[in-house]
């Protein structure tokens, strides 16, 4: 038997695409896999088949969300300050409260106010692009997908939601150069930042907190789960939940489906020739690109999975990047298909985590490819590709498009 280097922690790998031959390797030979921690005690589960992991995203009995979504806990504690607080890391019952009430933000009015907001934004940049003859589509036209989000959804300038982008980019890719200045403390950066992402939505929850409005703010600062308010603690880390998942999916998931139809052309044609199939090619983009590549859960007693034994207290990660690319779950997995159905991926989790913004990031997608693709927008690499050091979100940082009509 073959054996490859599994190092998961290695945020190099995935910025160059080699994850997906480890997490393959994995699948075949080692599907739940005890993976130490690099240069320390410990370590964590990775579980890389589908199957594997719909089972641990249903089993939220025994499989906690407290201990946060991502590898690392906080700054000064091996757990997560967001324990119980933050939606992605609350259990039940807490969970279902604060969806509940987090799901008035989500009602049909709001999501047609982002759509028309993602329409005049779009609109504007590929303008501009098509001006110019080309752009960055990775910062000149996917980051308008969650600045009309945020427009809409926080009310605030577009100015405001891309100065709160460029904080949540710089939360997700705190190990990025190119974000950030990675000497340092990591877990002191990663704290700095969040207190920035925290201030920007303090401020203006200091000038809603007795107001009426419709806006997620307005509506987290009178709510009440359990018969109590909401404390403000609890608000801003709500916030930063919305605003970190509808920053990073939607536009890096737009650059990847991008990508993948620059790569297939026949693939762009078809949905040229067959609009009816946009659906299905944005849900294959969100497959292929699985934004999102792992979660984490903590287990809360001893259970068996895959013939392995977990213990109590042991980390699980759930990696939705391998899941997506199951040939035991998908026919020809390694292959961009815009008509792939059914597809069944975990791009979004499942159960009752879920993503909250699934409604949201299908809206942005459809309307931005719409767009492209009636249009018949021709892109054409004129650099390289830049990816996200990150091994929690895949994404692209930079992507250097020429811009012609066929």
């Amino acid at each position: 038997m073959t054996t490859v280097t599994i190092d998961l922690t290695d945020v190099d790998t995935f910025a160059a695409q080699g994850h997906h031959a480890q997490l393959a390797w994995l699948r075949d030979n080692d599907p739940v896999h005890w993976h130490p921690t690099p240069g320390g005690s410990g370590g964590f589960w990775v579980l890389t088949r589908y199957d594997d992991v719909a089972a641990a995203y249903r089993d939220h009995d025994v499989l906690s969300s407290t201990g946060g979504a991502m590898l690392g806990g906080s700054l000064h504690s091996k757990s997560d300050t967001s324990s119980g607080r933050m939606l992605v890391s609350s259990d039940l019952p807490r969970q279902r409260m604060l969806r509940q009430v987090m799901h008035q933000a989500f009602r049909a009015e709001m999501v047609e106010r982002i759509r028309l907001q993602v329409e005049r934004l779009v609109d504007a940049a590929v303008g501009r692009a098509l001006a110019d003859g080309g752009c960055d589509f990775a910062t000149e036209i996917a980051t308008e997908l969650p600045a009309a989000a945020v427009m809409a959804m926080v009310g605030v300038s577009r100015e405001q939601a891309h100065d709160l982008i460029g904080m949540t980019r710089r939360m997700i890719g705190f190990r990025d150069p190119v974000l950030v200045d990675t000497t340092g403390d990591e877990r002191l950066r990663l704290a700095t930042i969040q207190a920035e992402i925290f201030e920007f939505f303090a401020e203006l929850l200091r000038d809603r907190r007795d107001g009426d409005g419709d806006d997620l703010i307005s509506i987290l600062s009178r709510a009440e789960v359990n018969g109590r308010p909401l404390s403000e603690e609890d608000i801003l880390y709500n916030c930063m939940n919305v605003a970190v998942g509808g920053n990073e999916t939607s536009s890096y998931t737009a650059c990847s489906g991008l990508l993948a139809l620059i790569e297939n052309p026949d693939q762009r044609d078809v949905l040229i020739r067959r609009p009816d199939q946009l659906e299905n090619g944005i849900n294959e983009m969100l497959r292929w690109s699985s934004t999102n590549a792992y979660v984490q859960r903590v287990a809360l007693a001893d259970t068996e999975l895959g013939g392995r034994t977990i213990r109590a207290g042991d980390p699980v990660t759930l990696w939705n990047v391998s899941a997506n690319r199951d040939e035991r779950q998908f026919a020809e997995p390694g292959r961009f298909l815009a008509q792939r159905s059914p597809n069944r991926h975990l791009s979004y989790g499942m159960g009752i985590h879920r993503c909250i913004g699934a409604i949201l990031a299908q809206v942005e997608l459809k309307t931005l490819f719409g767009r492209l693709l009636d249009d018949r927008l021709r892109f054409t690499p004129t650099g390289d590709v830049a990816r996200l050091r990150s091994n929690f979100i895949l994404g692209i940082t930079r992507m250097p498009l020429a811009v012609t009509r066929d």
